[in-house]
């Protein structure tokens, strides 16, 4: 594989490609579960520059690990420990090619960094409604890859929903281009979804042409305290009747969340309750949204559905309540190991499944409190439990997964399956989706090299 280093240097540069001690931070994923062994970490910095790593490494039998700004949840951007695999890293890409305000479109680079977008959006009157936590740092190949949720699903959608054309590079080596400016385009199959949410394990997104929004200029945040669990499906179904389209956001905050934030993070909920939180945001590009948002909230103490509420007065109360949702994460961290569940359910199945992981819970690990927040708006709930001395791991996974499948949801709702719960989609899903998957798998990568073992069932061996 020496010959190969050497390849590749001529591709990109000696000073680009990475083989010893400072492929430490390309080889660990985000949350430090995982550590690969890279044959080498290929810093490439144009399209042309990745498709000839790409033939490179196929030549030579190597698989191809694409990442971005590895802040994936899922282990879907780490290399194995095989010592044969080469991280392709497109932080290099960073260049906004074009931004058309009238036509609210934006193509960039796959190494683009999100909050960059985000800000070149804002500064031209527009928006990229796309935003998590790690939007300093995460790129926009990696959120195409991985179809990012985050805090604006409920209105806007996943980052599929944003994406109207693409730039990829083949298990081959060629390259695709569909970067088109276009709303509509029924022009035959639109292939770029292949490779939405695919976590390069069918190729690799070098560009992108996203679709912008207008840029709102009023914005209402809310923290409610709901009289109980069922209580908060009766105030989502509220606010989404008086509030309609402008209803951006609506935070599920647990108990045990406001627990972890108060400890850790040193933040107190203005509200009185000892139980269970929404954060509600509405947003728009025309005025009179706290008038309604007054109303919504006369409407619901008048019915009983909550016992106490706070509208913010100022974008700093507002980012205030934001923060005891944001920092749930990190204070979760600060209390210890825990075992992440990413899933998706109907929204009327949520007390339910919740209840049902609760119990399921008490027989496989008696005395854990699971840590539960999330997206109530489109069902998408982070449900993660504490790692304690002597706890099972696989047995809490299957335990939650089991209550989650059992009511149609999905065990990956936006952080995508990668090599953390490839094995379990497969336990749990159709045999005919899963053959379905390798079916492509097999069809657009039959030699396994792109992203093996991550987010697609490897491909039917012996097929050509």
């Amino acid at each position: 594989m020496s010959d190969l280093r050497d390849t590749l240097r001529g591709i990109v540069g000696a000073a680009h490609v990475l083989t010893g001690d400072d492929m430490a931070g390309y080889a660990t994923d985000w949350r430090r579960s995982v550590t690969g062994r890279p044959l080498a970490v290929v810093r490439a910095a144009s399209t042309e520059e990745v498709a000839a790593v790409v033939r490179a490494c196929a030549a030579a039998g190597a698989g191809i690990v694409p990442q971005g700004g590895n802040t994936g949840l899922a282990q879907g951007a780490t290399p194995d420990d095989s010592g044969d695999q080469v991280v392709v890293s497109l932080t290099r890409m960073a260049r906004i090619r074009t931004l058309d305000p009238l036509g609210q479109v934006i193509e960039a680079e796959a190494g683009v960094v999100l909050q960059t977008l985000r800000e070149a959006a804002q500064e031209a009157g527009r928006d990229l409604p796309v935003s998590f936590a790690a939007e300093g740092s995460a790129t926009l190949g990696g959120i195409i890859a991985t179809n990012a949720g985050g805090l604006d699903v409920l209105r806007h959608g996943m980052t599929r929903d944003h994406v109207l054309g693409l730039e990829v590079v083949l298990a081959d080596g060629s390259v695709v281009s569909g970067l088109r400016r276009l709303r509509k385009d029924n022009a035959g199959a639109d292939w770029k979804h292949l490779f939405i949410g695919a976590e390069g394990a069918l190729g690799i997104v070098t560009a992108a042409v996203l679709r912008l929004s207008p840029r709102p200029r009023d914005r209402v945040v809310a923290l409610l305290a709901p009289r109980d669990l069922p209580a908060a499906l009766e105030v989502f179904g509220q606010a989404t009747d008086r509030m309609g389209e402008t209803l951006t956001a609506f935070e599920l905050i647990s108990p045990r969340s406001v627990e972890l934030v108060t400890r850790h993070a040193g933040l107190t909920a203005p509200v009185e309750t000892e139980g269970w939180l929404l954060l509600v945001e509405a947003s728009s590009s025309l005025g009179g949204l706290r008038d309604a948002a007054m109303a919504l909230l006369e409407a619901l103490f008048e019915a009983g559905s909550v016992t106490d509420g706070v509208v913010a007065e100022s974008e700093a109360q507002a980012a205030d309540l934001w923060a005891l949702r944001e920092r749930v994460t990190e204070s979760e961290a600060a209390e210890g190991p825990s075992l992440k569940h990413d899933v998706s359910v109907p929204i009327r199945a949520i007390p339910e499944v919740l209840e049902a992981i609760g119990a399921a819970l008490a027989r496989v690990a008696p005395g854990v409190v699971p840590n539960v927040f999330g997206h109530l708006g489109d069902g998408n709930l982070h449900v993660n439990v504490g790692l304690a001395p002597g706890a099972e791991a696989a047995a809490i996974q299957r335990a939650v997964h089991d209550a989650v499948a059992a009511a149609g949801g999905s065990i990956s709702a936006e952080h995508g399956l990668g090599a953390y719960r490839l094995a379990e989609w497969q336990r749990l899903a159709a045999p005919e989706e899963v053959a379905l998957a390798r079916r492509i798998k097999t069809a657009l990568d039959p030699a396994n090299r792109m992203n093996p073992g991550k987010a697609l069932p490897a491909p039917d061996a012996g097929r050509p």
